[in-house]
This record gives C-alpha cells, sequence and structure tokens, in this order.
C-alpha cells in the first residue's frame, strides 16, 4: 500500500479473500501446495479474462490483467517445490520394496504409499506430477 503499487494490491487482497472463505468450507488452504494451486487457478483466470478483453477491443483491461498474471506468477515462482529426479528416485524406492514384499504392483498402491506421511506427505508436490511420474516408471518396468 505505502508502494502504492496498485496490482500487486489488488492481488494479495483477492488471495486473502479468497483464503478466507475457504477457511469457512470443508476444504481450507492449509498447506504450500493449496495456496500454489490458488496461483495457478487465479492466473489461469486472469489469462482467460485478458483473451476476452481483447477479443472485445478492451486493450486497457487486458493489460490490467496481465500485470496482475505477472505478479501472480513470481508469488508461484517463490513456492520451492520437490525436483522431478527426487520424486523419481522415491517412486522406484516405493515400487522396489513393493516388489520385495511381493505386493501387487499397481499404480494406485504405489501413489498411496508415496503420498503416506512418512515418504512424500508432508512435502511440496504437485500430486499431477507425481502420477505423471509414477506412469511413467510403471511403463518402463
Amino acid at each position: 500500500m505505502q508502494n502504492k503499487d496498485s496490482t500487486r494490491l489488488t492481488v494479495l487482497r483477492a488471495l486473502l479473500s479468497q483464503t478466507l472463505n475457504a477457511s469457512k468450507t470443508s476444504s481450507p488452504i492449509n498447506t504450500d501446495m493449496q495456496m500454489l494451486a490458488l496461483l495457478r487457478k487465479n492466473a489461469n483466470a486472469s489469462k482467460a479474462a485478458s483473451e476476452e478483453f481483447r477479443g472485445a477491443g478492451r486493450q486497457d483491461l487486458a493489460d490490467k490483467e496481465d500485470l496482475q498474471v505477472k505478479v501472480m506468477e513470481e508469488y508461484a515462482g517463490g513456492v520451492e517445490t520437490l525436483g522431478e529426479e527426487a520424486i523419481t528416485g522415491v517412486v522406484r524406492d516405493v515400487i522396489e520394496s513393493v516388489k520385495k514384499n511381493g505386493g501387487k504392483v499397481a499404480m494406485g498402491d504405489v501413489l498411496k504409499r508415496v503420498f503416506s506421511p512418512e515418504v512424500l506427505g508432508e512435502k511440496n508436490v504437485e500430486k499431477g506430477e507425481v502420477a505423471r511420474i509414477v506412469k511413467g516408471v510403471l511403463a518402463e518396468e
């Protein structure tokens, strides 16, 4: 507010409002990954709005949305997530332990074990990314 950065202020107020609204539902925002998902969702919505404004000939509103997208992407880039190599190593270890125990190596079973609290449950990972990696590793074997 003191810097008179109205774009950043608008984005922060919107995010605070959405997190407050989410806290009143059955699925409040508790983790960095949930906040990151909210940021990405808002960024995609702003990109779509920008395209709509361009289509309607409102370049001024499209520019405003583009500035908001830039701020949201800046914040989203600040959240550190686990790298693909680290996730792949964990997935391979889980698959090996399932094989050693004589268990069924199915995608659902592997995902359950990967997301258990003692493996990746508390770390910042995107579930879609982990599922894609599990699918790739299982296809290799």
